[in-house]
Protein backbone atom coordinates (compact mmCIF):
# COMPACT_ATOMS: atom_id res chain seq x y z
CA UNK A 1 0.00 0.00 0.00
CA UNK A 2 2.96 2.29 0.98
CA UNK A 3 5.32 3.56 -1.95
CA UNK A 4 7.13 5.13 0.17
CA UNK A 5 8.02 7.90 2.69
CA UNK A 6 7.74 11.25 1.22
CA UNK A 7 8.34 14.05 3.97
CA UNK A 8 8.68 14.46 7.62
CA UNK A 9 6.35 17.91 8.54
CA UNK A 10 8.30 19.71 11.02
CA UNK A 11 6.00 22.26 13.09
CA UNK A 12 7.80 25.26 14.20
CA UNK A 13 6.74 28.77 15.88
CA UNK A 14 9.87 30.77 14.30
CA UNK A 15 9.49 29.88 10.26
CA UNK A 16 12.29 32.51 9.31
CA UNK A 17 15.11 31.27 11.55
CA UNK A 18 13.98 27.28 10.95
CA UNK A 19 14.25 28.28 6.85
CA UNK A 20 17.69 29.85 7.32
CA UNK A 21 18.50 26.59 9.55
CA UNK A 22 17.52 24.19 6.70
CA UNK A 23 18.02 26.05 3.68
CA UNK A 24 21.18 28.84 3.96
CA UNK A 25 23.23 26.50 6.74
CA UNK A 26 21.99 22.89 5.49
CA UNK A 27 21.71 23.49 1.92
CA UNK A 28 17.80 22.06 1.15
CA UNK A 29 16.52 23.33 -1.87
CA UNK A 30 13.18 25.58 -1.33
CA UNK A 31 10.08 24.03 -3.36
CA UNK A 32 6.21 24.59 -3.37
CA UNK A 33 4.98 26.08 -0.71
CA UNK A 34 1.49 28.15 0.34
CA UNK A 35 -0.85 29.72 3.14
CA UNK A 36 -4.03 27.35 4.21
CA UNK A 37 -6.08 30.00 5.11
CA UNK A 38 -8.56 27.41 6.80
CA UNK A 39 -6.22 26.15 9.15
CA UNK A 40 -4.45 29.54 9.61
CA UNK A 41 -0.72 27.59 8.83
CA UNK A 42 2.32 28.06 6.34
CA UNK A 43 3.57 25.11 4.60
CA UNK A 44 6.72 24.89 2.37
CA UNK A 45 8.47 21.80 1.13
CA UNK A 46 12.46 21.36 1.09
CA UNK A 47 14.05 18.88 -0.69
CA UNK A 48 17.56 17.33 0.49
CA UNK A 49 19.99 15.58 -1.63
CA UNK A 50 18.27 13.58 -4.07
CA UNK A 51 15.59 11.90 -2.68
CA UNK A 52 14.66 13.39 0.95
CA UNK A 53 12.17 16.22 1.61
CA UNK A 54 10.93 18.14 4.74
CA UNK A 55 8.27 20.11 5.02
CA UNK A 56 8.29 23.45 7.73
CA UNK A 57 4.47 24.01 8.63
CA UNK A 58 4.09 27.13 10.53
CA UNK A 59 1.22 29.14 12.19
CA UNK A 60 0.01 32.38 10.60
CA UNK A 61 -2.69 33.27 12.91
CA UNK A 62 -3.97 32.53 16.27
CA UNK A 63 -6.25 29.86 16.39
CA UNK A 64 -4.24 27.34 13.79
CA UNK A 65 -4.58 23.78 14.24
CA UNK A 66 -1.07 24.15 15.44
CA UNK A 67 -1.24 26.00 18.51
CA UNK A 68 -2.03 22.60 20.74
CA UNK A 69 1.26 21.15 19.08
CA UNK A 70 3.51 24.47 19.71
CA UNK A 71 1.74 25.57 23.20
CA UNK A 72 4.95 23.92 25.01
CA UNK A 73 7.78 23.80 22.45
CA UNK A 74 9.57 25.80 19.88
CA UNK A 75 8.96 23.21 16.98
CA UNK A 76 8.90 19.26 16.62
CA UNK A 77 8.76 16.41 14.19
CA UNK A 78 4.86 16.95 13.79
CA UNK A 79 3.86 14.32 10.96
CA UNK A 80 5.36 11.63 8.75
CA UNK A 81 3.63 11.50 5.20
CA UNK A 82 3.25 8.42 3.33
CA UNK A 83 2.85 8.60 -0.21
CA UNK A 84 0.19 5.85 -1.39
CA UNK A 85 -0.81 4.95 -5.27
CA UNK A 86 -4.46 5.08 -4.87
CA UNK A 87 -5.79 6.70 -1.22
CA UNK A 88 -9.19 5.22 -2.08
CA UNK A 89 -7.83 1.33 -1.72
CA UNK A 90 -5.60 2.85 1.29
CA UNK A 91 -9.25 3.86 2.96
CA UNK A 92 -10.94 0.40 2.49
CA UNK A 93 -7.79 -1.11 3.67
CA UNK A 94 -7.79 0.82 6.65
CA UNK A 95 -11.53 0.00 7.45
CA UNK A 96 -11.59 -3.37 6.58
CA UNK A 97 -8.54 -3.80 9.75
CA UNK A 98 -10.42 -1.16 12.12
CA UNK A 99 -7.67 1.41 11.69
CA UNK A 100 -9.32 4.89 12.26
CA UNK A 101 -8.98 7.99 10.31
CA UNK A 102 -9.46 11.39 9.74
CA UNK A 103 -9.65 14.26 7.83
CA UNK A 104 -9.93 12.68 4.70
CA UNK A 105 -10.04 15.54 1.77
CA UNK A 106 -9.95 15.38 -2.04
CA UNK A 107 -7.87 19.04 -2.87
CA UNK A 108 -9.68 20.80 -6.48
CA UNK A 109 -8.33 18.89 -9.68
CA UNK A 110 -7.22 15.71 -7.96
CA UNK A 111 -3.62 17.35 -7.09
CA UNK A 112 -3.26 16.18 -3.72
CA UNK A 113 -5.76 13.85 -1.75
CA UNK A 114 -5.09 13.08 2.11
CA UNK A 115 -6.23 11.21 5.79
CA UNK A 116 -4.56 10.88 8.91
CA UNK A 117 -4.05 8.23 11.23
CA UNK A 118 -3.99 9.54 14.69
CA UNK A 119 -0.93 8.84 17.12
CA UNK A 120 -2.96 7.07 19.37
CA UNK A 121 -3.41 4.28 16.82
CA UNK A 122 -0.08 4.63 15.15
CA UNK A 123 2.15 4.15 17.79
CA UNK A 124 3.18 7.48 18.57
CA UNK A 125 3.23 9.17 15.45
CA UNK A 126 0.94 11.04 13.41
CA UNK A 127 0.70 9.51 10.02
CA UNK A 128 0.01 11.51 6.72
CA UNK A 129 -1.54 9.01 3.76
CA UNK A 130 -1.56 11.09 0.36
CA UNK A 131 -1.79 10.29 -3.56
CA UNK A 132 0.06 12.75 -5.32
CA UNK A 133 2.31 13.03 -8.08
CA UNK A 134 5.65 14.23 -6.25
CA UNK A 135 7.16 16.09 -8.73
CA UNK A 136 4.31 18.59 -8.62
CA UNK A 137 5.75 19.73 -5.25
CA UNK A 138 9.23 19.88 -6.15
CA UNK A 139 12.06 22.77 -7.21
CA UNK A 140 12.18 22.64 -10.69
CA UNK A 141 16.41 22.46 -10.33
CA UNK A 142 15.39 19.05 -8.27
CA UNK A 143 13.33 17.77 -11.15
CA UNK A 144 14.43 15.32 -13.42
CA UNK A 145 14.81 17.89 -16.20
CA UNK A 146 14.49 14.96 -19.67
CA UNK A 147 11.65 12.96 -20.84
CA UNK A 148 14.88 9.63 -21.20
CA UNK A 149 14.45 7.44 -19.00
CA UNK A 150 18.40 7.91 -17.60
CA UNK A 151 20.91 10.76 -18.37
CA UNK A 152 25.03 10.10 -18.00
CA UNK A 153 27.74 12.61 -17.54
CA UNK A 154 31.26 12.53 -17.50
CA UNK A 155 32.52 14.24 -13.68
CA UNK A 156 36.06 13.98 -13.62
CA UNK A 157 37.34 10.47 -13.34
CA UNK A 158 33.98 9.79 -12.34
CA UNK A 159 30.50 9.29 -14.33
CA UNK A 160 27.41 10.15 -13.63
CA UNK A 161 24.22 7.86 -14.39
CA UNK A 162 20.66 9.66 -13.23
CA UNK A 163 17.45 8.59 -13.62
CA UNK A 164 14.03 10.29 -13.05
CA UNK A 165 12.66 8.79 -9.69
CA UNK A 166 9.11 7.74 -8.79
CA UNK A 167 8.72 9.52 -6.02
CA UNK A 168 9.41 13.00 -7.55
CA UNK A 169 13.25 14.05 -8.00
CA UNK A 170 16.43 12.45 -9.28
CA UNK A 171 18.35 9.40 -8.35
CA UNK A 172 22.27 9.93 -9.67
CA UNK A 173 24.69 7.16 -9.19
CA UNK A 174 28.58 8.07 -9.45
CA UNK A 175 30.48 5.03 -11.30
CA UNK A 176 34.07 4.76 -11.68
CA UNK A 177 35.24 4.04 -15.30
CA UNK A 178 36.13 0.93 -14.89
CA UNK A 179 32.28 0.27 -13.00
CA UNK A 180 30.77 2.17 -16.15
CA UNK A 181 32.70 -0.03 -18.49
CA UNK A 182 31.56 -2.89 -16.52
CA UNK A 183 28.14 -2.01 -16.40
CA UNK A 184 28.27 -1.78 -20.59
CA UNK A 185 29.79 -5.02 -20.78
CA UNK A 186 26.73 -6.66 -18.81
CA UNK A 187 24.35 -5.07 -20.79
CA UNK A 188 25.75 -6.02 -23.96
CA UNK A 189 25.87 -9.60 -22.46
CA UNK A 190 22.01 -9.13 -22.00
CA UNK A 191 21.20 -7.97 -25.31
CA UNK A 192 22.91 -11.09 -27.09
Amino acid sequence: MIQRIDHVSIAIRDYEKARYFFQDILGAIPGVGADDGSLKFFWKIFSLGDLSRIELITPTDSGSFLDGFLQNREGGVHHITLQVENITQARLKLENAGIPYFGYHEYPKGVWKELFIHPKDAFGVLIQLAEFTADDWLAQEVRFQDSSKFKVKPEGDSIAVSFPHPGGGVFTATLTKEEAHNLRTQLQNIQS
